[in-house]
């Protein structure tokens, strides 16, 4: 056994009646061990051992659940509590309670805000964004500027006059295809098909 761990044996019983009496509830071994080993460095045989010298000095409780021992602090130490103390306990527990639901709510909130904060952009970055907005505008800005200043463009009756002309030219070339077809020659024999309406 290293010097630490037989150190650590050696305060176990003190340390252990001292844990017992701070929680008042009761504990197997196996409870003490894993409560205390990571932060002590006690050995499971250690507690076992500092568990059953504490019984055997009546300085704490010890009972059998099956086959497993359950140790606690002897109860004769502390003061009688009234009914009345009891139930202002009682009503203290309930008014904690409260408080923590209230708290555990506000840390939730304020996760979700954090969260928020957090996947939302920075102020350089948002600076930065602005800039290639302005830029992307502008080249839009410049691009209407272009295509206003063109003199170029279709009026609306020229449009409209250029559908009529189809129309007219379509209607001609359906006459025309009709006396094809008595028998002098047809667009298929040049493989030419008339355009939709």
């Amino acid at each position: 056994m290293s010097k630490a761990r037989a150190e650590a044996a050696a305060g176990a019983p003190g340390l252990l009646l001292k844990y017992l009496q701070e929680q008042n509830r009761p504990y197997s071994a196996q409870d003490v061990f894993g409560n205390l080993q990571k932060e002590h460095g006690l050995g499971k045989a250690a507690v076992v051992k500092a568990l059953e010298q504490l019984a055997q000095q009546g300085k704490i409780k010890e009972k059998m659940y099956g086959k497993q021992k359950i140790y606690f602090a002897d109860q004769n130490q502390f003061e009688m509590v009234s009914d009345a103390d009891l139930h202002s306990l009682d009503a203290r527990i309930v008014a904690l309670t409260a408080k923590v639901q209230s708290l555990q709510q506000s840390c939730r909130h304020m996760e979700a805000e954090l969260k928020e904060l957090t996947s939302a952009l920075t102020t350089p970055e948002m600076q930065k964004e602005i800039e290639e907005l302005k830029k992307e505008c502008a080249g839009y800005l410049e691009r209407l500027k272009n295509i206003k200043a063109a003199t170029n463009h279709v009026t609306p009756e020229e449009k409209e006059q250029v559908y009529r002309d189809r129309q007219k030219y379509c209607k001609e070339w359906r006459k025309r295809k009709r006396m094809e077809e008595v028998g002098i020659e047809t667009d298929e024999d040049y493989k030419v098909t008339l355009p939709d309406p």
